[in-house]
């Protein structure tokens, strides 16, 4: 019997934690590190510190095959959304993913999936046609747009897209100076309900089962593929972030959309 791929999950009471849950369950050998610990994880596996604090998360990195960053502040399970106090998000968002990072190179991790986000790049809904496709009621629906892909200019409008950001080039440091595989992982639109809402879903929706299946992509590709970035967005009929590179390196095939 194949041994299964040992993964710890961090943030893994979020919203997006709480989306893939199942699906990782059933799979792989599941810790989680978490401040407020888990349910429905043996006790043995899960490991109760704060990510800020190096020292005390260490232990949690022993033994692990792959990481999948989750921890954050300023997201969808904020109080305040992506309005997040910074020293909060400066602890999570920063430092806190500086230390999974090391932790996992120090403990011989394999891979590290970071969770990113659709934030660096919520500029473009402030430009046209952009602006029309993440619109309740939009005053027209263009007819075609270009496609923002993973390696388009960021544009973030708060500091929450701005931490992202920050990871994703940590990402890209230790991908290039270390043996081990870090990719990203910009999830858009991803609420503690798997269904659309009228508005900014009809583009940037991505729904559980794709997000599930973007994400295990990500946990078994090969180990060559050492830094990426990829989309998690469903196939919406009003999407602009360019999914296909994901669809192209990863084989990912989405079974939902936004219409």
């Amino acid at each position: 019997m194949e041994n299964k791929i040992k993964l710890l999950v961090t943030g893994l009471n979020g919203v997006v934690g709480q989306a893939l849950f199942p699906a990782l369950e059933s799979r792989y050998e599941i810790s989680a590190l978490s401040r407020g610990g888990v349910e429905g994880i043996p006790p043995e596996k899960v490991f109760r510190a704060d990510i800020a604090d190096i020292g005390a998360i260490r232990p949690a990195f022993a033994g692990i095959d792959v990481v999948l960053n989750l921890a954050a502040d300023g997201g969808i399970g904020s109080p305040v959304g992506q309005d997040a106090p910074w020293d909060s998000m400066l602890n999570n968002n920063i430092i806190g993913t500086y230390n999974v990072l090391q932790c996992a190179l120090d403990a011989g991790v394999s891979r590290v999936i970071l969770a990113s986000s659709g934030a660096t790049v919520n500029g473009y809904e402030l430009e046209e046609p952009y602006k029309q496709l993440v619109a309740e009621e939009p005053e027209y629906m263009p007819d075609k747009w270009d496609l923002i892909d993973e390696f388009a200019e960021p544009k973030p409008i708060n500091l929450y897209g701005v931490t992202k950001l920050f990871g994703e080039d940590l990402a890209r440091f230790y991908a290039l100076t270390t043996n081990m595989s870090v990719l990203n992982l910009r999830v858009s639109d991803c609420t503690s309900e798997d269904s659309p809402r009228p508005g900014r879903s009809m583009a940037n929706w991505s729904s559980y089962r794709d997000l599930q299946q973007l994400t295990i992509k990500c946990i078994e590709a090969p180990s060559e593929l050492k830094f990426d970035i990829f989309w998690a967005t469903s196939d919406n009929a009003r999407i602009y972030r360019d999914n296909s590179h994901a669809k192209d390196i990863l084989g990912y095939i989405p079974e939902d959309g936004a219409q």
